[in-house]
C-alpha cells in the first residue's frame, strides 16, 4: 500500500491520523462491553475505517451524509460528542433516539447525518432529495450515500442512481465493496467483475480507489467533491476494501477462508497508515502514545457519564407523542360553508387542483414530483399547467421509480422543503411502499426528523380499470404508526384537507377517488383555507341508525338514505389516520344502530377495527349488531358487471334495511 503525502501538510496528516484511530479504539472498546453484556448487538467496521474517515473529512460540514451500519468513522469525524453517541449504542435517554432505535439506525440534524433504515437500499434516494434541495437554492454542495455491495442487489440501488443520473444530481454514491453480504460472497451476489463497470450503464462517471488508503479515499472525495460543486452530477465510487469480523459479532467469521483473512490483515488502514507516518518521521511513539491516550480518556470519561444514566423509564404519553411532528392546526384559518369567502361550483377534481396551487403560492419550498405530471398535467390531468406556471424545477416528471421518488421526497424534507409525490394510480405504490412505511412513517419516532412528504393516491373501483388500476388499498397504511390518511367525498373538502396536508409536517396519504374527480361538483370557497385532520363531518343527522363512512361511501349512503326515506344519521370520517372516535361513539349512543361503510374489501378494511372500538366502548347503548359492508374478498374485476357485483352497493342497501328493522 503507497501513501502519497502530496498537497497533505504534517498538520493534515495527523489530523487524519487521529481521526482514524478514534473509531478503532471505540471498536475495540466495544468489543469488549458487548463480551460483558454491556452493548445489545454491534456491527464491526474494523478494517473499513480508512473509508468513513476518508470521505467525511474531505466533504464540507453541512454536506449531507447518509451512512451504514459499519460507518462509525461518519459519527465521529463529524465531531459527534461521544456520551451521546455512547448514549445511543446504550439505548439511554440522552441518546439521540432516546432508546427507540439502536445503534447507527439514526441520524443527527445538527451533524448533517442522516440515519440507515435495516433495508439499506431505500436510503440512497434520500441522497438525491438533499441533493436536489441544494440545487434548487443554487447552493454548491453535494450529498453522499453509503452502500455495501450487496445492498447494490436491490432495486433502490438502481432506481437512485437512474434518478440521480436523469436530474444530473451532485451525489456521490460510495460502495463498500467487502466482498461479502453478510455470510454470501461477491460472486453469489453479481455477475460483474467491478461496480464501475456500471458507471456507463447511468452515463455516469465511475472510479474505483483503495478503501484501505485513507489519503487516496480522502484525496480523491475531496476532488470528486470539488468537481461536482461546480459541475453538478452524480458520480459512482468503489472503494475496495474487506469486512475483518462478522456481519455482527454473533456470526462470526468462519465461512470466510483463512488465508482471505490473513491477507487483508496485512492491508489494515488504522496500522497502515501509522506506520506510515512513524517511517516517514510525521508520528513517533510519544506522539503516538499521546494520541492513544487523549482518545483513551475521551472514551473513559464518555462512558462513565453513560453508565450512570438510569434505563430509559417507559412513558406512555411521551412514546406517542414522539411518533408525530409537533402540528398544531390554526382554527382562524378555516373557512366552512357558511362563507367567510366567496363560492364557487368547482368538481372534484378542479378543486384538489386549486388546492395545489394554493399550496404553490403559499410555500416556496414545494416541489411537486410524479410520472408525467409536468407537461402532460398527469393521466387524471390534475396537474395540468402547473408546469408552465411554476416552471420544471418545482412540478417535476420522474422516472418510472416510485421508492426512489418518495426517497427523494423524504431527502427534500430532510433539507428543509415540502414534497409532494403523485402515485399514477395508488395501486402502483407498491413500489414504494418501504419508503412509506418503513422511512416516512417511522423517521421522527426515532431520531425526531419531520418528513413533510404528501403522496397523493388516485384510488378506487367503479370505472371498469380492472384489478391494478381500481383497488383501495388504504387498510394497507392504517396500521402504520406515523402516517396521516386522509380520504375526502367533497370538493371543498379535498382542497381544504389537502392545503392542511402541505401545512402539516408529517407524512400524508391523501387518497381521491377517481370516480368522483368529474363526476361531482360542489361549493368551494376562493382563496385560501385549511379543515381540521381528525376530525369527521356530519354529513346528515338522524335517530334511528348511524352509518360511518368515506369517501365514495358517503354518495352511496345518501343515495340509500334517499331511497329508503329512513332517518339515519351519516358520519364521513373525511380522515382515517387519526380517525374521529369521539364523533363517531357520540352518534352511535344517540342513534343505538350502526353500520360501517367502505368500498374496500370486507375482510381486513378499515371497517374491522371501526366496528371493534364501537363494541368496545358503546356496547351498551346498542340495540343491534354493529354490521359493516365491503366489496367481496376478490381482486377487482374488469368486467363492469363483474365490478358491480364486487362492489355491492345493492348489498350495501339490504344491509342498511336489515339493520332497520333488527
Amino acid at each position: 500500500m503507497k501513501f502519497d503525502k502530496i498537497d497533505f501538510s504534517n498538520e493534515e496528516l495527523l489530523r487524519l491520523y487521529s481521526a482514524i484511530l478514534l473509531p478503532r479504539m471505540i471498536e475495540e472498546k466495544m468489543l469488549v462491553l458487548l463480551r460483558q453484556g454491556k452493548v445489545s448487538k454491534w456491527f464491526s467496521g474494523i478494517g473499513q475505517e480508512a473509508i468513513a474517515v476518508g470521505a467525511t473529512l474531505a466533504l464540507q460540514p453541512d454536506e449531507y451524509i447518509m451512512p451504514l451500519h459499519r460507518n462509525l468513522g461518519v459519527f465521529t469525524s463529524r465531531q459527534m460528542p461521544l456520551n451521546s453517541l455512547f448514549a445511543q449504542l446504550q439505548g439511554k435517554e440522552s441518546g439521540f433516539s432516546k432508546g427507540r432505535e439502536r445503534s447507527f439506525h439514526f441520524g443527527s440534524r445538527a451533524h448533517h447525518i442522516v440515519g440507515m433504515i435495516s433495508h439499506l437500499g431505500p436510503q440512497l434516494a434520500l441522497a438525491n432529495g438533499t441533493a436536489l434541495a441544494a440545487r434548487l437554492d443554487q447552493q454548491p454542495k453535494v450529498s453522499l450515500a453509503f452502500t455495501g455491495d450487496g445492498g447494490t442487489s436491490e432495486g433502490d440501488f438502481h432506481e437512485a442512481l437512474n434518478v440521480a443520473a436523469v436530474w444530473e444530481l451532485p451525489v456521490i454514491f460510495l460502495i463498500e465493496n467487502n466482498g461479502y453480504g453478510l455470510s454470501t460472497p461477491s460472486s453469489d451476489q453479481f455477475r460483474c467483475k467491478h461496480f464501475v463497470d456500471k458507471g456507463i450503464g447511468y452515463g455516469m462517471e465511475a472510479v474505483q480507489v483503495d478503501g484501505n488508503n485513507l489519503l487516496e479515499v480522502h484525496r480523491t472525495v475531496k476532488n470528486l467533491a470539488e468537481s461536482m460543486r461546480q459541475k453538478p452530477r452524480p458520480v459512482l465510487l468503489e472503494c475496495m476494501t474487506f469486512r475483518m469480523r462478522g456481519h455482527e459479532e454473533a456470526s462470526g467469521v468462519k465461512y470466510v477462508p483463512k488465508e482471505l483473512i490473513d491477507t487483508w490483515a496485512q492491508r489494515d488502514p488504522v496500522q497502515r497508515y501509522e506506520e506510515f507516518l512513524m517511517e516517514e518521521g510525521i508520528l513517533n511513539a510519544g506522539l503516538r502514545d499521546e494520541f492513544r491516550s487523549l482518545h483513551q480518556s475521551d472514551i473513559d470519561k464518555a462512558l462513565k457519564v453513560v453508565f450512570a444514566e438510569p434505563e430509559v423509564q417507559p412513558n406512555w404519553e411521551k412514546e406517542l407523542s414522539a411518533v408525530y411532528a409537533p402540528f398544531h392546526w390554526a382554527s382562524t384559518e378555516e373557512i366552512s360553508s357558511s362563507a367567510m369567502a366567496p363560492e364557487r361550483e368547482l368538481r372534484f377534481v378542479d378543486a384538489i387542483q386549486e388546492g395545489l396551487k394554493e399550496a404553490m403560492n403559499r410555500h416556496d419550498g414545494l416541489v411537486l414530483m410524479g410520472q408525467d405530471i409536468a407537461g402532460y398535467g398527469g393521466v387524471f390531468k390534475v396537474t395540468e399547467g402547473l408546469m408552465d406556471r411554476y416552471g420544471a424545477d418545482r412540478v417535476r416528471n420522474t422516472p418510472l421509480c416510485e421508492s426512489a421518488i418518495i426517497g427523494a421526497a423524504l431527502g427534500l424534507s430532510i433539507a428543509g422543503k415540502k414534497a409532494m409525490v403523485e402515485m399514477q394510480f395508488a395501486d402502483f405504490v407498491t413500489a414504494g411502499f418501504n419508503q412509506i412505511v418503513n422511512n416516512l412513517a417511522k423517521i421522527h419516532y426515532r431520531w425526531g426528523q419531520n418528513a413533510d412528504v404528501v403522496v397523493r393516491m388516485p384510488t378506487g373501483a367503479g370505472v371498469g380499470a380492472g384489478p391494478f388500476h381500481s383497488q383501495s388499498n388504504e387498510a394497507w397504511f392504517f396500521h402504520t404508526p406515523g402516517l396521516k390518511i386522509v380520504y375526502p367525498s367533497t370538493p371543498a373538502e379535498a382542497k381544504g384537507l389537502l392545503l392542511t396536508a402541505f401545512e402539516d409536517p408529517n407524512p400524508y396519504l391523501f387518497f381521491e377517488h377517481k370516480a368522483l374527480y368529474r363526476s361531482i361538483s360542489g361549493p368551494v370557497p376562493e382563496g385560501y383555507y385549511s379543515l381540521p385532520v381528525g376530525q369527521a363531518r356530519v354529513v346528515r343527522t338522524g335517530n334511528d341508525a348511524t352509518i360511518v363512512t368515506y369517501g365514495m361511501g358517503v354518495h352511496w349512503a345518501l343515495e340509500a338514505i334517499e331511497e329508503q326515506g329512513c332517518d339515519v344519521e351519516l358520519i364521513d370520517l373525511r380522515t382515517l389516520l387519526p380517525w374521529d372516535q369521539d364523533t363517531v361513539l357520540e352518534s352511535v349512543r344517540k342513534t343505538g344502530r350502526v353500520l360501517v361503510l367502505h368500498e374496500d374489501c370486507l375482510t381486513g378494511g378499515i371497517g374491522g377495527e371501526i366496528a371493534a372500538v364501537i363494541a368496545d366502548q358503546a356496547f351498551r347503548f346498542l340495540d343491534a349488531p354493529v354490521m359493516r359492508h365491503g366489496a367481496m374478498d376478490t381482486p377487482v374485476p374488469f368486467a363492469l358487471t363483474l365490478e358491480q357485483q364486487f362492489l355491492g352497493v345493492d348489498r350495501f342497501k339490504l344491509k342498511l334495511k336489515a339493520l332497520l328493522e333488527y
